[in-house]
């Protein structure tokens, strides 16, 4: 066995190093087929061939990295680089998928930096929704910037590269030769702070600014490549993908902890993330500490109130962010754009505050300021003038309301009615009615110039009333007044002094109704106002009536108005009656002509030879009239059938009767059953149904049955009826074939004969043409009324008799039995 086992090494071990050097050899040329090309694709994409070939599938995901990043560096957008690569000649279908991998991955490296995930933003939209909650003048002022959703804070990673940015281990640097020579390099940044180039070797290049970096990379290319001694190759140096850095934030802060962030973070974006200062944070003392030592303080006010974010530097690893406890807060309430709570720096004045929270208000009180302050054992009050603004200090706790201006004025007097220019005046010294007469420019032509009154306040602030007389005062024949703070003249029109002069015109006009009544006005400027006379009207017939103003009231036969009638001229000429002159309050009536008749239609429908409206061609005209100017009933015409409709005609009464039934019903209309009512009565035909026996009319036209038909009458003739519904308390309500010899009873057998609850005596037949006949009863014997075709049998229902209880026996019972013992006492 150990024998073989030698053996098996002595022969198979050569075989298996032959084996692994042909692999390993295998393994280099995939590498220098499939691999190579990948990377120069990336390093050359821009190049006209590599355009024109440009394939999807042959770009890696790590070069979609870089090809992103060398399009940023170009200045390009995705868009604009797409445009480039179809102008190069390259496939349409290829540029469109390559373009959708670049937006996918430019969409996933702006998601790089988010210490909030989407559950925190959504944290943060409730906390600003509940901070929206709280009263503006309890808001902490610098809050809403980490609380409010709409802020970020995220670095721009796709900023050129700063100036002053070191660079430290994880940095990628994109290094580009051009010139004579074409060559590309993405070194990494190592622990040791040093990146490899092929051919070169190691550059040491950590703290170093890019701007040094390049200087100390170019005099290392020189020594291989020549041309950038002298120029004709061009070396380029720009930082590809950053390192993340982790940064400490503590003391006053809502998420204290340890951040990755990326190495382009400033103070405010590791705020952000961090959740701001807590309510005992300080937002104006915020430092950054580096080594032990303090090198920068952020004051977010500063940022708030002038938009420069001063000291507001670019992290480092192992950077530490300390937000200090307050140490002076104050709170401003009132007339100010800005209210709330403010942390104030020491020897900052209540100037300084006011300039914070953006100023006063166009109704802020600005003389001086009150102000509430925590003394060591209790509060007091003090006014701060406005002279002491820039002096005086603000103390932790104080509290500065900033009351409105008075809804008054300190020298306003007023000047109302028939003036020029009435309005708010400045009362100036020696100031009388006078004066501010002439200062408004003096009357209207329509003032009531003899009175006028000064409302006036006295000093308890009751008003008093004052009369003068403009004219006079005016013309100096009576003393001019002096007037006072807040007093208000008036001057009355004319047109005031009467009451509204009105007119009135109705009838036969265009536009009837109310018109202002004007001096000297004639009947005929009243028709004209109206629109004029409607053809309808009678010009022949106008009647104007005019009030008494002397009515013997205790008559009860005396005159109460005036009345005139006029013959006038349907052109309204400047002569005759039509010049007669109106008072205020006159009525005129514009009458119809008297010859003139509205038409009247009627409609016939159904089995008529021409169906459809008639205008009624005489006042008297009848049933069978209009059957003959229609062509007569067809060979399809059923006469039993025929039924007349006629517009429902209520008057005041009726109305008044139904709409009472409405309001009722609609009081009630929470019981199912009322609120059906209510429904029926709502949809109720405007029409009701007249019986006629055409039949019989048409074998004698003009008898007392043919009715004179009416405006808006509908004449209806079915066709021929072969049918009779049976309904109502039977077993099957149905429509059974009309048999001549059939009585009521055989039809109601047909449907299956009446039910239990069938009021059998009180049936009843409704015919086609509406009219209805009930069953009738002669010592003891039934007659039911005859049945044509199309009629409609009606079995009614019983009324339901309600059984009694048997507490109701029982109360019936003991009641009689009292009853009973009562007459029997009395009879004892």
């Amino acid at each position: 066995m150990h024998t073989l086992q030698v053996n098996f090494r002595f022969i198979f071990m050569p075989q298996m190093k032959r084996l692994l050097s042909l692999n390993l050899v295998i393994i280099g040329l995939c590498f220098i087929i499939f691999l190579a090309p990948r990377q120069g694709l990336a390093q050359n994409a821009f190049e006209v061939e590599t355009l024109k070939t440009l394939k999807s599938e042959e770009i890696a995901d790590e070069d979609i990295a870089k090809f992103y990043k060398r399009i940023i560096q170009e200045g390009l957008s995705i868009e604009q680089f797409g445009e480039r690569a179809r102008k190069q000649g390259a496939n349409p279908q290829e540029v469109s998928k390559v373009l959708a991998r670049l937006q996918k991955y430019e969409e996933t490296s702006s998601e790089n930096f988010e210490s909030d995930s989407e559950k925190e933003v959504e944290k943060k939209s409730k906390k600003q929704t509940n901070s929206n909650l709280i009263p503006e003048e309890e808001r902490i002022f610098g809050m809403e910037l980490f609380e409010s959703s709409n802020f970020s804070f995220e670095p721009n990673l796709r900023i050129p590269t700063p100036s002053n940015y070191l660079i430290g281990a994880g940095d990628e640097l994109l290094i580009d030769v051009f010139g004579y020579s074409e060559q590309t390099f993405n070194p990494k940044v190592n622990p040791d702070g040093k990146i490899r180039i092929p051919n070169i070797g190691l550059i040491s290049v950590a703290g170093l600014t890019i701007e040094q970096a390049s200087s100390k990379i170019k005099r290392s290319l020189s020594n291989v490549y020549s041309g950038v001694s002298t120029g004709q190759t061009q070396v380029s140096v720009t930082l590809g993908n950053i390192r993340s850095i982790r940064v400490m934030v503590t003391g006053e802060v809502s998420k204290p902890g340890s951040y990755t962030i990326p190495s382009l973070a400033s103070v405010f974006n590791v705020l952000y993330a961090a959740g701001g200062p807590t309510k005992n944070g300080s937002f104006r003392n915020i430092v950054v500490v580096r080594n032990n030592k303090i090198i920068s303080k952020l004051d977010v006010y500063e940022f708030l109130k002038t938009g420069i974010s001063k000291n507001n530097i670019h992290l480092q690893d192992n950077d530490v962010v300390k937000i200090f406890p307050y140490q002076t807060r104050v709170q401003l309430i009132g007339e100010v754009k800005r209210q709330g709570y403010f942390e104030a720096k020491e020897k900052e004045t209540l100037n300084d505050l006011l300039e914070i929270a953006g100023g006063f208000t166009s109704k802020a009180y600005q003389a001086r300021i009150k102000v509430t302050r925590n003394t060591s054992s209790q509060k007091s009050v003090a006014d701060v003038p406005s002279e002491l603004f820039k002096m005086f200090t603000l103390m932790n706790g104080d509290v500065f309301k900033i009351d409105s201006l008075l809804d008054r004025y300190e020298n306003r007097v007023k000047i109302e009615g028939a003036v020029f220019r009435p309005g708010d005046f400045q009362l100036e010294p020696n100031l009388t009615v006078g004066k501010l007469i002439q200062k408004a420019d003096g009357f209207k032509e329509d003032a009531f110039g003899t009175r006028g009154v000064i409302y006036r306040l006295k000093e308890d602030n009751m008003l008093e009333m004052l009369s003068f007389n403009p004219i006079e005062v005016l013309t100096g024949a009576s003393k001019d007044i002096q007037l006072k703070r807040e007093d208000k003249v008036l001057i009355a029109y004319k047109s005031e002094s009467k009451e509204g002069r009105k007119v009135v015109i109705n009838g036969e006009v265009l536009y009837p109704g109310v018109y202002d009544f004007a001096d000297n006005m004639t009947i005929a400027d009243l028709i004209v106002a109206a629109g004029g006379f409607k053809e309808s009207a009678s010009i022949k017939r106008v009647e104007v009536s005019r009030r008494k103003l002397d009515v013997d009231r205790k008559s009860g036969t005396s005159e109460i108005s005036i009345i005139k009638q006029f013959n006038l001229e349907r052109e309204l000429k400047n002569s005759g009656d039509a010049e007669f002159n109106l008072a205020s309050f006159d009525m005129v009536s514009v009458f119809r002509n008297e010859g003139l008749v509205t038409p009247k239609t009627v409609k016939i429908e159904g089995e008529v030879m021409f169906p459809g409206s008639y205008v009624l061609s005489k006042s008297k005209e009848t049933i069978t009239d209009l059957i003959l100017r229609s062509g007569g009933l067809t060979g399809n015409g059923y006469p039993e059938g025929a039924m007349l409709l006629r517009k429902k005609q209520m008057n005041a009464t009726d109305n008044i009767i139904a709409l009472n039934k409405k309001r009722a019903l609609k009081q009630q209309s929470k019981d199912s059953l009322t609120s059906k009512k209510l429904e029926e009565t709502e949809k109720e035909s405007p029409y009701d149904i007249v019986g006629i026996d055409l039949d019989k009319l048409l074998k004698k036209p003009g008898s007392p049955e043919d009715l004179l038909l009416r405006d808006g009458d509908i004449l209806i003739i079915p066709d021929a009826k072969q049918t009779v519904l049976v309904s109502g308390e039977v077993l099957y309500p149905v429509r059974i074939r009309f048999q001549k010899r059939n009585s009521l009873k055989d039809y109601v057998s047909e449907a299956g004969g009446f039910s239990a609850r069938a009021l059998k005596r009180k049936s009843y037949v409704v015919y086609p043409n509406g009219r209805a006949k009930a069953t009738r009863a002669f010592l003891g014997l039934k007659f039911y009324p005859k049945i044509i075709a199309g009629s409609e049998v009606v079995v009614p229902q019983k009324a339901e008799k309600r059984q009694v209880s048997a507490i109701e026996y029982a109360t019936i019972i003991t009641s009689l039995t009292s009853l009973l013992l009562l007459t029997y006492t009395l009879i004892q």
